[in-house]
């Protein structure tokens, strides 16, 4: 019987446009449910996909600062969450439901 090898799933690896990565921000928003953590983990996924040390740069945040900020583990604040999106090149919009 043969081992099956497995390698972890890295979604930053399958966000190679900017239309990918605001799918799947959209398709983060859908699921969260109001859990900004989510979001936040998310918004990580795709500043990895781009480059850490660009959007750091670009957010004017230092790149430790960034990577604990999208960790998923805390609520980063919300002129965070703002700087960052401007960095990843997204825009928020709402829409009535």
């Amino acid at each position: 019987m043969t081992k099956t090898i497995t390698t972890r799933y890295d979604v930053a690896e399958h966000l190679r446009t900017p239309d990918e990565m605001a799918a799947y921000l959209e398709a983060c928003f859908e699921e969260a449910n109001g859990d900004a953590a989510f979001i936040a983990k998310a918004l990580g996924d795709i500043a990895r996909a781009k480059g850490m040390t660009q959007v750091a740069r670009d957010a004017g945040l230092s790149r430790e600062s960034l990577y604990k900020a999208l960790s998923g583990e805390r609520n980063p604040n919300f002129d965070t969450i703002l700087k960052v999106i401007m960095a990843l090149g997204l825009k928020l919009h709402a829409e009535a439901v």
